[in-house]
């Protein structure tokens, strides 16, 4: 269809997605993007957060995909999405993420080093994004 977008998903493991869609809408360092067909071509990176994809139109319901940060593309050929995990914000344990936080929080007071507090902080934004995609 001429109205669509080819967008693919890949994580380090495996190609997770490929399918032509109306829009997505993407977590971007610098704010939230949405990619329809004909969109500008650019690249950006990606904070913790879910994606939202649209099949067929804005009234859809969109599947959400929480990434943990990554690289966007978009080109001639439609939206990449290069991420470092995903997983189908469903399928997120809101349990084991409240802990995650718990700990990293701990892992940022106890930190000695600029490394330490740099990974703690990055652990922390990743769990408070998951806690937030699972209430959105």
């Amino acid at each position: 269809m001429a109205d669509t977008l080819h967008f693919e998903l890949v994580s380090p493991e495996r190609l997770l997605r490929s399918a032509d869609v109306y829009m997505v809408v993407v977590p971007g360092t610098e704010g939230d993007f949405g990619v329809l067909v004909g969109h500008a071509p650019f690249m950006s990176t990606i904070r913790p957060g879910a994606i939202s994809v649209y099949p067929n139109g804005m009234n859809d319901v969109p599947e959400r995909i929480f990434i943990d940060g990554g690289f966007a593309e978009v080109g001639a050929n439609g939206l990449t999405i290069l991420a470092e995990s995903a997983v189908p914000v469903s399928e997120l344990d809101v349990e084991a993420a409240a802990t995650g936080l718990a700990e990293a929080r701990e892992m940022l007071r106890a930190a000695t080093s600029e490394i330490e507090t740099k990974q703690a902080e990055k652990r922390i934004a990743t769990f408070e994004a998951m806690q937030a995609a699972t209430l959105n």
